[in-house]
């Protein structure tokens, strides 16, 4: 059970605890700004401005920064919010910040005014201005993923759509970093396995316009090898690298034809837990995160820890794992869970294994 660790308390606080480049890799959901009030002292969520909110997250995730091996990644899912409305304030808290929109309200509603510079009915672009601030902070910015929710939680608005996407940031410690894209990989499908495994001679284009034709398919190669090339205009190096792109003295391509590298949108349906009030993470949306930013024994942090599913995924997968969590009852909801799954022959026996070397990429 060492190998899963839970530290109650400010996350801040429990992350000086550390070592310097003691973890591999950090999967986190910080709480949304000002949508929900966990009734905790210091807890981050219902500053009074946007840059407040993102000024605290920035401070947290350079004390990550501290802790994350060199060749280390974080994944931060975020969700946005819109200008005013809501329910993260709840009616003590409100009447405490005298905010005049709260007068009339019922205790369950917890409405808000908008904080100064954004208007009624603004979308606040929180996620983004959190990305940029990283970016800002030392942090480079890799991939933002679009995280597609195929259930998403019903809305009664009338004058936009509905809302069934979030986002999770990659950034990284530094240039090159440890990725496994191989343990991601998606599976190809089969039209296109059998449109790849054809000679370019045999490959038609579109016949959808009657009585004309495209020719044959020119972007598909008979070794889907894109990179050894002959004159092509990327063969000299640009800045940042010492060889060209497209060369010829770069080795054969040899890509599998049922995989693909995976792409930035994920679908993952949203995941009730019958244990805790507020929203968690989906298993499956953490798994790909872990795979690919740890290796075997390797040590995944979420300062955010919650009701411990970061913890369950990375111990599914043989990762150790340090979870942070400012609320005592959360906390004991999470080590509940770490036993269970261990209980429940859902740790890997890897686990144990010493952490492997990482491959830089």
């Amino acid at each position: 059970m060492k190998q899963h660790r839970v530290l109650i308390g400010d996350c801040i606080e429990s992350m000086r605890t550390l070592p310097d480049q003691s973890v591999s890799t950090c999967v986190t959901s910080p709480p949304y700004y000002g949508l929900r009030d966990y009734g905790m002292a210091g807890q981050i969520g219902l500053e009074q401005t946007p840059p407040e909110f993102i000024a605290r997250l920035v401070e947290v995730f350079r004390e990550v920064r501290r802790v994350l091996r060199n060749d280390g990644t974080m994944w931060v899912n975020m969700g946005d919010t819109y200008a005013s409305g809501g329910r993260g304030g709840g009616g003590s808290y409100m009447a405490e910040r005298g905010d005049g929109a709260w007068a009339g309200k019922g205790s369950a509603t917890g409405w808000r005014s908008a904080p100064a510079g954004l208007k009624h009915k603004d979308l606040m672009g929180i996620p983004w201005r959190l990305a940029f601030a990283l970016q800002d902070d030392g942090w480079y910015l890799r991939q933002d993923i679009i995280w597609s929710k195929p259930n998403p939680m019903p809305e009664s608005t009338r004058d936009r759509c509905t809302k069934s996407h979030e986002y999770v940031f990659l950034l990284s410690k530094s240039p090159r970093y440890y990725y496994d894209q191989d343990a991601i990989k998606e599976p190809v499908a089969l039209s296109s396995i059998t449109r790849m495994a054809q000679d370019i001679d045999q490959q038609c284009g579109s016949d959808r316009v009657p009585g004309r034709s495209n020719g044959p398919m020119k972007a598909v190669r008979s070794k889907r090898d894109s990179f050894k090339r002959d004159e092509s205009k990327r063969g000299q190096p640009i800045p940042g690298q010492s060889l060209g792109t497209h060369r010829p003295g770069r080795e054969e391509s040899d890509w599998p034809l049922d995989t693909r590298n995976k792409r930035s949108v994920w679908n993952v349906p949203t995941q009730g837990f019958k244990g805790a009030h507020f929203a968690t993470f989906p298993p499956d949306l953490i798994r790909p995160c872990i795979l690919a930013g740890a290796p075997l024994g390797g040590v995944v942090l979420d300062p955010f820890g919650g009701a411990g599913t970061t913890a369950v995924v990375a111990m599914q997968e043989g990762r150790k794992s340090i979870l942070c969590e400012l609320n005592p009852e959360y906390a004991a909801m999470a080590e509940r869970r770490i036993a269970a799954a261990w209980l429940d022959g859902a740790a890997q026996m890897d686990v144990f294994r010493d952490t492997v070397q990482h491959p830089a990429a």
